[in-house]
């Protein structure tokens, strides 16, 4: 009997071509680099941060890979629409597709407006959503994979807009796997305490510590791993993974 062996997740995702929003910062980032690490071309986009993502593509092409940068604003839904089809034009193919970007503007309930509920929308759930409809339609077969926060499971009080896009995302993410099954795969990732805001004091951080069974803060990688993980896997859709350290076990209320 000859000896079954299975791939490895690096083994299935080399040559493959992913694009990865918001990839030149923060998670994005890690992200986009362990695809690479794992044989995986990347369309690196971004909205503001150019410099971050031609830096990043250097990085990348060291790593053996081709690499591209790509410039657009996820609060314009034409250039959402317009995403996917550009990235195919320079790479020529699309297998995976990461939603990492995400914007994260305080705001509590007492003073919600509108526009700041339609603003987190738009970007954190609305534009996935857009992207990920024209990956599907793009593609015969791939993998999409959502970043979500683990807070989509409790309350926090300073980000109320926010996490109301994240929930949506969250039942999309759901949606879009039942809608494109079985053609496309499409997952999220929920992190944890990864990385401070840009702005917050080690302070909160600490007390926020309190509240992870693990005891400790995580890194990118961590999100990353995970990432590359659904993104190689053959038979999971419509699951979230939780890389918070537990943190999500534990009650309901958030208090930052």
């Amino acid at each position: 009997m000859s000896a079954f062996v299975s791939e490895t997740a690096q083994e299935r995702l080399v040559g493959k071509t992913a694009l990865v929003t918001g990839a030149g910062r923060r998670v994005g980032r890690a992200i986009a680099t362990h695809l690479a690490k794992a044989g995986a071309n990347v369309v690196v986009h971004f909205g503001t941060s150019e410099a971050e993502a031609v830096e990043v593509c250097r990085e990348l092409a060291a790593l053996g890979v081709r690499t591209w940068p790509l410039q657009a604003d996820l609060a314009d839904e034409v250039q959402c629409e317009g995403l996917v089809p550009r990235a195919l034009e320079l790479s020529g193919s699309l297998d995976i597709l990461v939603n990492s970007a995400s914007i994260f503007p305080p705001g509590r309930m007492r003073d919600a407006s509108i526009e700041d509920l339609t603003a987190s929308l738009q970007i954190n759930a609305w534009a996935p959503f857009i992207i990920g409809k024209s990956f599907a339609g793009a593609v015969h077969e791939g993998s999409i994979v959502n970043i979500l926060d683990s807070n989509i499971v409790s309350y926090t009080p300073g980000h109320m807009p926010y996490l109301l896009s994240k929930q949506v995302l969250a039942m999309l993410t759901r949606q879009m796997a039942l809608e494109w099954a079985p053609r496309i795969a499409v997952n999220a990732v929920a992190p944890g305490l990864i990385l401070a805001p840009d702005g917050a004091p080690p302070e909160a951080m600490r007390r926020l510590l309190e509240g992870v069974p693990m005891g400790r803060q995580g890194e990118p990688d961590d999100v990353a791993e995970a990432v590359v993980f659904l993104a190689a896997s053959r038979f999971i859709t419509g699951q979230t993974i939780f890389v918070d350290g537990g943190r999500h076990l534990r009650g309901t209320e958030r208090t930052a």
